[in-house]
This record gives structure tokens, sequence and C-alpha cells, in this order.
């Protein structure tokens, strides 16, 4: 069985990769990031994700990111706005180069334990405008990950990173999760954390829109 490298925030988009991941067979080792946000809820919600699931193993790293913060997400004297879905300039809740970062750490795992494939649950369809998140992007670490790696660069054994939902919207991510029963009572999407997920912020509203445009009922507002 071929081992994969699945990035899991414990948020629908990264849920659903894993699922996705595991569906065609791979053996799942899922990797979530400490890295100093303001609030635990996403990593609670990635742990129950990746028992349920089953997978081969999950490991979480801590880098803290919130030394120097640069977002409302790793520094606390910098506000979560409200969200607007409509929005075409870049949130403050964009924290800088995160995921430039965490595919860094996931290239290092992967050719530590063999895995010649990455997953990325990243869309630039129905996405806050992060260009971290975008094709040009994902086809660049790509390419420096085989540059930067033996397993890439001398014994012929590129790793793929894969990021099969960028151009799909969340709706069509939730239809497919339904069918792969994701359990999406298990995934937090909040930015502002807390007991109950805010409703207003950038993440829920997208989620919101989602789950409606997807006519699938968020199990997670009945729990």
């Amino acid at each position: 069985m071929k081992r994969a490298v699945v990035l899991l925030s414990g948020g629908l988009d990264s849920a659903i990769t894993l699922y996705l991941a595991k569906s065609r067979g791979f053996e799942v080792h899922a990797l979530s990031f400490d890295y100093g946000q303001r609030h635990n809820r996403e990593l609670q919600a990635a742990k129950a994700i990746a028992e349920k699931a089953g997978i081969a193993a999950h490991q979480v790293v801590s880098l803290k990111l919130d030394q120097w913060g640069g977002s409302s997400l790793t520094d606390k004297s910098i506000e979560v706005e409200d969200g607007d879905v409509t929005r075409k300039d870049i949130p403050v809740t964009y924290v800088p180069a995160r995921n430039m970062v965490f595919l860094s750490v996931a290239a290092s795992y992967a050719e530590a334990i063999q895995a010649t494939e990455i997953f990325i649950g990243v869309s630039q369809v129905d996405y806050s405008g992060y260009v971290d998140c975008r094709q040009e992007f994902i086809e660049a670490m790509e390419n420096a990950v085989n540059k930067g790696t033996v397993m890439g660069a001398e014994k012929n054994r590129p790793i793929r990173i894969h990021a099969p939902f960028v151009h799909k919207t969340k709706a069509e991510e939730i239809q497919l999760g339904e069918k792969l029963e994701v359990p999406f009572e298990l995934t937090w999407s909040c930015y502002r954390g807390g007991e109950k997920p805010c409703g207003t912020c950038d993440s829920c509203l997208l989620r919101a829109k989602a789950f409606a445009e997807a006519g699938v009922e968020d199990k997670a507002l009945l729990v």
C-alpha cells in the first residue's frame, strides 16, 4: 500500500481530503500543526477525525508562528473581523506563508517515511483570497520539493502534491464528502474558537454558504 501524507487542520477541506486519500487506497499519515493559532478547537477536531478515520498515523508538529504574528489567527492584538463572502482583498486571517511552511514540513515527513504523495485541501474557488491556495503555488512547491529532496533529485521517486479541490467549490467538496461519509460533525471551521462557532467570521460564512448550496445539513450545528 502506497503511503500518503495528508495535511489535516481539522476543518472541512482537510477532513474531506483525508477521506478522499483513504478511499483511493493510500496508507494515510496525517499531519497537523500547533502553530500558535488563537484556539485549539481545530487540533481537537483533527484528533477526533483521525481517530474516526482509523488512519495509520497522526503527527502534531509544533511551529509557533505566533512568535512574529502578522495575522489575526496568530496575533491576539489583531481582531478577527466579521466575514464578507464577496471580499476581493486579502483578509487579516491570512497567516504569512503558512502553506509554504506546512508543505515544507510535509515534504520532510514524506521523505522520512518514504511517502511519494502529499495531499492538501486548498481551493482557489471558494476561499478567503489566500495566495497560498492557488494552483500556481502548489505547482511551484511541488517543483521545489523535488529539487530539494533526495527522493526527487537523486532517486527518481518524485513527491507529488495533490490539491484535489483546487478548482472545486466548497459545495462540491461537501457533496463528495457526503458520499465518502466524512464526519462533518467532528470538523471545526470558526476562526474565533469558543464553545460554538461564531457564525459571522469569513470561515463560518463560507461554510454556511457551502452547505446551503450543496443541499446538505451541517451536522456540526446539531452537536
